[in-house]
């Protein structure tokens, strides 16, 4: 086997079943889980029917690069989404099944051995835990740069030291950041392009929760707009990642697609062919019609306002937190209560049935703390009814401490 099989550690879920193990919830109260970033609010009707209409295409393989239609769908969106020119959809868009599965296999395609270096991946910590899976199953060594309050959680890459950036092949950003809803501004960006082109390393870019904002007027910069801002018109070293789940409440189509330098695509698209990993047709046909409309997205953003709007309020009364620049989640600070982390989420599942998740299972020990001790994510996925009674059970478990 693999050893490197043997440094991966346990995903945060199975760490919050052993943190949950023997408790015994108030059996007159329903649970409400708000752990997990699933997203619960229906799945659009013009998505089913795509899919169901195209079935006959089962009897197919599908291409790796995905159906030119779908190709143009997606860099259509990527046009009217980010007021840029859409990208090239033969040789800067290829679709792939959902963000996760890419944002693992692109380690493994760009990441290049060193005989006397081991290549290094740097990611934001908190992280979203594939960044380390993939870091580590590629050979290399995880670079955790931590993002805290005193910083507005953004990711200091002055504080990376320069032997690391020597050794750097990749850099993931997450933005809107999953968990603390940042979204990278543009002198970062520019600060993270001057680099890659001082020492030559790929940023994958996950924008998975970039269709999830509460100003219809100002959506969150993107890393292709960003580049185009700052006349880096081919992508240089960039790709994007982005995903059908959060936007279009369809986490099981596992729909997505990257997009950037035509180089880097070229040379992930050859790795992709081995992976064997190509959409199905009815699913493309699916995504066409997800990529193709904004009314359902309009919505969708609206129940998630309304939740924040109404849960929101409640929670920060007790807690430390905020509205999120993006995303849905809220990034809340339990210190208050005199409570660790891992505490406030036992005791709150145990007395009031709601689970969250500890924001120290999201991160890693790095520069001396965890930068995810003291916090928990609050996941507002559920329906608004179910966050709204979560919230006021939060407030009871909080007034009762």
């Amino acid at each position: 086997m693999n050893p490197n099989l043997d440094k991966l550690q346990p995903y945060p879920f199975e760490k919050l079943r052993a943190l949950f193990a023997g408790s015994r919830p108030p059996a007159d109260l329903p649970e409400i889980k708000l752990h997990i970033g699933e997203p619960q609010h229906p799945t659009p009707q013009l998505v089913k029917d795509a899919l169901t209409a195209n079935l006959a295409g089962l009897a197919n393989y599908p291409a790796t690069n995905g159906s030119e239609a779908l190709r143009q769908a997606i860099a259509a969106w990527v046009g009217r989404r980010y007021g840029i020119p859409a990208p090239d959809p033969a040789t800067q868009v290829l679709p792939v099944n959902g963000s996760r599965e890419a944002l693992f296999a692109f380690a493994q395609a760009v990441i290049a051995p060193r005989k006397h270096v081991q290549p290094v991946v740097i990611s934001p910590n908190p992280f979203y835990q594939i960044y380390e899976g993939a870091a580590v199953l590629a050979g290399a060594r995880p670079f955790y740069l931590n993002t805290l309050p005193d910083n507005d959680f953004r990711m200091d890459f002055s504080r990376v030291p320069e032997e690391i950036w020597q050794a750097t092949q990749l850099v993931y950003v997450c933005s809107p950041g999953n968990p603390t809803g940042k979204v990278l501004p543009l002198e970062d960006w520019q600060t993270l392009f001057d680099l890659s082109d001082r020492y030559g390393f790929m940023i994958a870019a996950d924008e998975c929760y970039s269709e999830l904002y509460f100003d219809e007027d100002e959506p969150p910069l993107g890393s292709l707009e960003a580049a185009k801002k700052l006349g880096r018109d081919g992508y240089e070293n960039l790709v994007m990642f982005s995903s059908l789940s959060k936007r279009s409440n369809v986490p099981g189509l596992r729909s997505g697609f990257v997009a950037g330098d035509a180089a880097i695509l070229k040379a992930f698209w050859l790795y992709r062919t081995y992976h064997g990993c190509a959409m199905s047709p009815p699913v493309q046909a699916a995504s066409i019609a997800a990529w193709n409309d904004e009314a359902h997205v309009r919505d969708n953003r609206r129940r998630y306002a309304e939740k924040f709007a109404q849960a929101t309020p409640l929670i920060a009364r007790h807690l430390k937190t905020a509205l999120p620049e993006a995303g849905f989640y809220l990034w809340a600070d339990v210190s208050p209560t005199g409570l660790s982390d891992t505490e406030f989420t036992r005791r709150l599942y145990a007395q009031y049935n709601v689970s969250v998740l500890p924001g120290s299972f999201l991160a890693r020990e790095a520069a001396g703390c965890n930068p995810g001790r003291n916090f928990v994510r609050i996941a507002l996925v559920a329906a608004i009814t179910e966050c709204i009674a979560a919230a006021e059970r939060i407030h009871a478990f909080c007034t009762s401490l």
